[in-house]
């Protein structure tokens, strides 16, 4: 049982995914300050840097590049990763004999991966899930912790505007809406603020999408970036976010080449579309309407290998949808 794992630990490490969303951020430091206030020594890592726009939630500040490898620490927790790749060097430099690990998530293709497992397929957000988790381990809500926790849900959901918005987010988010948090202010810093190094990168995407058989695509070179001035691994969530409202697009991918020659993808579509199911095909995962991967180089054999997956699941998914199409 996590819980009992939790009560033995000192030193515990939370992960997050790479290229870390808002419901990433949001758990990580939930978790974090939970952690806290049970006496814990808690270190938090990503490989990604945290976007600018979360930097103001509680402990969001103390978010490492990697953890420090001779802390002897006694528990791992992964919180919004779909399987254990997502946690990428983070967890990958920790030595041999590893920590247990426990596995906190929402991905309906979670691949259980930890020793223990926390999994809600059917919740809106890893937030919602440690939400209910949290109280379990004794720790008390406070506003920071509300704060964190409502961040994750309102970025995950879009504003809840996704299908798996249920009657119990809408409870779990007014709760937090009752400790004293501004849930104006956060729909603005987590789905409508943007950088202005972020509008750059949105432009160079968006000069080079194309779209065929409703997949909507753009890749965003090394080159471009460092012709742009830009530096870093983009986050491209909300351009991908765009991607796919565009009315003649059933999906939206893009396309990032990593400072490692690496290409990471982030996929978003509508029902009833399902791009984990190209994800999977890659080793990635995420939910139907939101998933991503990351593929070898180089970004053009990378982009070829991923649209001609894209186009395949486009035209499969919608004779599912309409058998007999007139």
């Amino acid at each position: 049982m996590i819980r009992f794992a939790v009560e033995k630990a000192n030193r515990v490490l939370v992960i997050a995914h790479v290229d870390p969303d808002g419901d990433a951020i949001g758990s990580m430091t939930a978790l974090g300050q939970g952690l806290a206030q049970l006496g814990k020594r808690v270190t938090l890592a990503c490989d990604d840097a945290v976007p600018a726009r979360f930097l103001s939630l509680p402990m969001a500040g103390e978010v490492r590049r990697a953890p420090n490898v001779d802390v002897p620490y006694d528990l791992v927790i992964a919180v919004d990763c779909a399987d254990e790749s997502r946690m990428g060097w983070a967890y990958d430099s920790l030595p041999e004999p590893k920590p247990s690990l426990a596995n906190i998530d929402h991905h309906i293709t979670n691949t259980r991966f930890g020793a223990f497992n926390i999994v809600e397929p059917e919740a809106s957000s890893t937030a919602e899930v440690l939400y209910r988790f949290l109280p379990e381990i004794g720790v008390e809500m406070t506003r920071g912790i509300a704060e964190s926790l409502l961040t994750g849900i309102v970025t995950d959901t879009i504003g809840f505007r996704t299908t798996n918005v249920t009657a119990s987010t809408l409870r779990v988010a007014a709760d937090l809406v009752d400790q004293g948090v501004d849930i104006a202010a956060i729909s603005y810093q987590s789905l409508h603020q943007k950088a202005y190094s972020t509008a750059k990168m949105w432009g160079i995407g968006l000069t080079g999408m194309k779209l065929e058989e409703g997949l909507l695509w753009t890749s965003i070179s090394r080159v471009d970036m460092q012709r742009a001035g830009l530096e870093g691994n983009p986050n491209s969530s909300g351009l991908v976010n765009f991607l796919a409202d565009v009315d003649a697009a059933v999906m939206g991918v893009i396309l990032s080449e990593m400072n490692d020659g690496s290409v990471r993808v982030t996929m978003r579509t509508q029902p009833p579309y399902n791009v984990a199911e190209v994800a999977v095909q890659f080793g990635g995962g995420g939910h139907a309407l939101a998933a991503g991967c990351t593929l070898d180089g180089p970004l053009e054999r990378a982009e070829e290998r991923l649209v001609a997956a894209c186009l395949t699941a486009i035209r499969r998914q919608r004779l599912s949808a309409d058998p007999n199409p007139a």
